[in-house]
Formats: structure tokens, C-alpha cells, sequence
């Protein structure tokens, strides 16, 4: 089942329980999903459907930020969003995963001492493993971390 059925569904739940705050947070996920399946002209994979969920919920926590603190309104509505959200999203990989996979990139390209000059490189072929799994600036910083 892909992930818009499932949204659909758990949005028709929310519905029947007259749950607004829910099922407009299930509606703001799953029109993005319907756009970037629209713009791809094709059924979502499973990866691309997973990082339109993140992508959503990176804007949520932006716009939670940015909010001023005077804001409770705002804040509790992206608090709200964040959770259901976060229902659908992907096991983010933590700390040990990223590095396992980084050391496997690593051993792929035969790249024993990692310079400056690798990041590149490394970057390329790491990114596409971790999309949507882990977040973007954890990976960068852990990759700076290795190199000499």
C-alpha cells in the first residue's frame, strides 16, 4: 500500500471522528504528495514518497522556528502537524547507522585515509543511501568529522 492510500485512509478516520486538526494535517501531507506525484507524471517510490514526508516535516519544524514565542497558536498547530507527520515518516537512522554506512561507502571507493579533497566524492555516493532516512546536515558534519 503507498503511502497516499494509507494517508487517504487514516484521513477518512479522522474524519469519521470529527478530528479537524488531524485530518487537515493528513490533507496538507497528502496534496504534497499528490503534487510531486503530479510533477513526476508517474507513481511515487517508496524513497520519493518518503522524502516528500521529510521535506514536509522540515518545513514544519522551519516555520515552528521562525515563529514568534507570542505565537502559542501557530506553534501548537505545528506541534500537532509534527506528530502526525511523523506517523508516517521513515525510521530516521541515528548516529552508529550513519557512520556504518559512510564506513561502507568508504570501503566501496577504496578510500581508506578520507582528505579534503574526497568530500565530493564520498558525498555523491553516500547521499543516495541516506535520503530520507537521515537528516542532511547530521551526515555532512559526521563526513567533515572523518576527513583529514
Amino acid at each position: 500500500m503507498s503511502k497516499i492510500d494509507e494517508i487517504r485512509k487514516e484521513m477518512m478516520k479522522a474524519m469519521k471522528a470529527k478530528d479537524k486538526a488531524r485530518k487537515d494535517s493528513l490533507s496538507m501531507l497528502l496534496s504534497a504528495l499528490k503534487n510531486a506525484q503530479i510533477d513526476k507524471r508517474e507513481d511515487l517510490t517508496e524513497s520519493e514518497e518518503n522524502a516528500v514526508i521529510a521535506k514536509e516535516i522540515k518545513q514544519t519544524k522551519e516555520t515552528m522556528d521562525s515563529c514568534p514565542a507570542d505565537r502559542t497558536d501557530i506553534i501548537e498547530e505545528c506541534q500537532l502537524r509534527l506528530s502526525v507527520y511523523k506517523e508516517f515518516a521513515p525510521e530516521e537512522m541515528n548516529e552508529e547507522q550513519i557512520k556504518a554506512t559512510i564506513q561502507e561507502v568508504l570501503d566501496e571507493l577504496g578510500i581508506a585515509e578520507p582528505t579534503k579533497k574526497d568530500r565530493g566524492v564520498i558525498m555523491k555516493n553516500l547521499m543516495p543511501k541516506v535520503r530520507g532516512k537521515a537528516d542532511g546536515k547530521l551526515v555532512n558534519q559526521m563526513v567533515s568529522g572523518m576527513l583529514k
